[in-house]
């Protein structure tokens, strides 16, 4: 009679029963749920970068009344085009919700912050 070996377990197997062995954690007594604030996009800036940091550089020179090209942008920041680009529709469109306007003047392209509530 042949005897039957059993697999090798993989790693993550064995990491995965030792994750559910683990008791959930309990919620603490006597908290009460608060509710979220609301957050204004220069909060969410301050909060998110702690200071001084290219975040606060790029949303400087995009808030400026003529605005900025990203050329300036990458110098400024030791960036590359498309990490630029990506920061304008991540950070700047998305997680921060300000309204970016670019304008063509000539050859040149322009991004600037519009102020809230101004038809571009």
């Amino acid at each position: 009679m042949a005897t039957k070996r059993s697999k090798p377990k993989s790693s993550k197997s064995i990491a995965k029963r030792r994750r559910s062995d683990r008791s959930p954690r309990k919620p603490s007594a006597g908290k009460a749920a608060v509710a979220p604030k609301t957050v204004t996009s220069k909060q969410a800036t301050d909060k998110a970068t702690g200071g001084s940091s290219k975040q606060d550089a790029v949303l400087g020179l995009l808030r400026q009344p003529k605005g900025t090209t990203i050329a300036a942008i990458m110098k400024a920041t030791d960036w590359q085009q498309h990490s630029v680009r990506g920061f304008f529709a991540g950070v700047v469109k998305k997680k921060l919700k300000l309204n970016l306007v670019s304008d063509k003047i000539g050859d040149e392209r322009t991004y600037r912050i519009a102020k809230p509530g101004a038809a571009s």
